[in-house]
């Protein structure tokens, strides 16, 4: 998942004692709590120090707070650059005007429900390879990428002529704003066109991180972000030549932007890395038994993932009931949480990297040491961001909007979701976890029940109860402490111990 793009040694021989090197470095020091504090010293807090102390001495072989990092920084730089795009079309459409920002929030939404479905195959994916590069079983990566990447287009076409021809009549039941409505066609129609590419983007990203080399992820996510964001500039207002295009040009900005990241990706990974080592890109028939296999593992992380993304919908859903404004506020919250939560996403996906090569070296052992490091650091990195947003929260709002009345009623529910964050930055590590072991349907039924409660709350204190917003999104707190308490137990009862893939 990083460092650089991998080339392997020659020699299998070679290439397991590198692996070991890098997983189990000789110069570990005896103490964790001393070598987390050497690789933070940019943290120097008294309270830090505190919970450092309290961490228990790991054993020689865990990987290191300093591996953890150097999986996990590209990612957060990757992630930092993809929601750029997020950020661009937010704060561009918000001076559009409020059915815009509305409506793409709500067809982004339905977009990304839909795509999610890909990036949950891509994440078992990314479970597999990463097990069989812990297994040192090089060449079967190969095959899983190749049958994902088959299958990946395949779903692609699918879903795309779904929404092609039928998105008017699935949106017209659940949109009540006429409006809304026309301005969320116009943003879908065009923007389906980006699903093929986001797929192949998907899969390349899962097998980067499955094989810990992860910094070409920053590099592709950076030239995405710059050619969205010049895009969304020239084609929302009308600059440079192109005519003023409004939501329809965010949504052609997108688009070409995730076709430029996509040919970057698969430019740098057939100059990059030794295709013949991975047995990558062979492209022969397709391998139904592998695509079989894969899918045992990915199918409850793809129903996951939609039913997660899905849940944001219907949140959605139900403050547009409440009117324009709340629409326009939560869809504002909504970015920037996705934003601050960065960390969060690019430390789940090392926590569920590294517990499925730590497995995958018949380590069971260190999966639980392994998350609770990966939550230490991403508590001190999402408690520093938090802590530094709570003192600035009209200077991040303004960049979604220049509406003074607008920014003044967004600042209480941007209090209430910086709180939730903290929540949800220890719950998202521990379900990753849960994912890592590949006990994918047990993930599945997690998340499943922390979704029907969630949307119970928001539905309780929007539409019975009739309160404020920001109140209304007090109903995150719901999703990050039934979500933790589930994946506690589940991890501490060990029974993902008896999972074989």
């Amino acid at each position: 998942m990083r460092r650089q793009a991998p080339h392997p040694p020659e020699a299998d021989s070679s290439a397991a004692a590198e692996r070991r090197q890098a997983l189990h470095p000789p110069e570990a020091d005896s103490s964790a709590a001393a070598e987390c504090r050497r690789h933070f010293k940019w943290l120097q807090l008294p309270q830090i120090s505190f919970l450092l102390s309290l961490h228990p001495q790991m054993n020689q072989s865990l990987p290191s707070y300093r591996k953890i990092w150097d999986i996990s920084l590209p990612i957060i730089l990757s992630l930092v650059a993809q929601n750029v795009v997020n950020v661009t079309d937010t704060a561009f459409l918000g001076r559009v005007g409020e059915v815009e920002l509305g409506a793409s929030a709500l067809a982004g939404l339905f977009y990304v429900s839909l795509f999610m479905l890909g990036f949950g195959f891509g994440i078992g994916a990314q479970i597999l390879i990463a097990r069989r590069n812990g297994e040192q079983n090089y060449r079967e990566i190969g095959s899983i990428t190749d049958n994902s990447l088959y299958f990946l287009t395949f779903l692609g076409l699918i879903l795309f002529l779904i929404i092609r021809f039928f998105s008017p009549y699935m949106l017209r039941p659940i949109i009540a704003s006429d409006a809304v409505y026309r301005a969320s066609l116009d943003f879908l129609q065009y923007r389906i066109y980006g699903l093929f590419f986001a797929y192949a983007n998907v899969l390349l990203r899962s097998f980067y991180i499955g094989t810990t080399n992860t910094r070409v992820l920053t590099y592709n996510a950076v030239i995405m972000a710059v050619v969205n964001v010049f895009l969304d500039y020239a084609m929302i207002f009308g600059h440079f030549g192109f005519p003023a295009m409004g939501i329809k040009g965010a949504a052609i900005a997108s688009v070409i932007a995730e076709m430029v990241s996509a040919v970057y990706f698969f430019i740098y990974t057939f100059r990059r890395v030794n295709l013949h080592h991975f047995n990558l890109f062979r492209f022969g028939r397709m391998d139904l038994k592998v695509v079989q296999s894969t899918l045992k593992v990915s199918i409850f992380v793809m129903l996951q993932y939609f039913l997660s993304l899905a849940s944001w919908f219907v949140f959605f859903m139900i403050i547009e009931k409440m009117g324009e404004r709340p629409l326009a506020i939560s869809n504002i919250i909504r970015s920037a949480y996705i934003v601050l939560m960065i960390p969060v996403f690019a430390f789940g996906s090392t926590t569920n990297s590294l517990v499925s090569n730590v497995i995958g070296q018949g380590k069971p052992e260190f999966v639980i040491p392994v998350i609770k490091r990966v939550a230490l650091m991403n508590f001190i990195l999402i408690g520093s961001i938090i802590l530094i947003s709570a003192f600035i929260p009209h200077l991040l709002i303004s960049i979604y909007t220049s509406d003074p009345e607008l920014i003044n009623m967004t600042v209480r529910p941007f209090y209430v979701v910086m709180s939730a964050l903290f929540l949800f930055s220890f719950s998202s590590i521990m379900f990753n976890g849960v994912s890592g072991t590949a006990n994918t349907q047990t993930a599945l039924l997690i998340e499943t029940i922390t979704i029907v409660l969630y949307l119970a709350a928001t539905w309780l204190l929007a539409v019975r109860l009739k309160l404020s917003i920001e109140l209304v999104w007090t109903s995150e707190y719901v999703y990050g402490l039934v979500l933790s308490l589930l994946s506690f137990y589940y991890l501490k009862s060990g029974k993902w111990r008896k999972k074989v893939i």
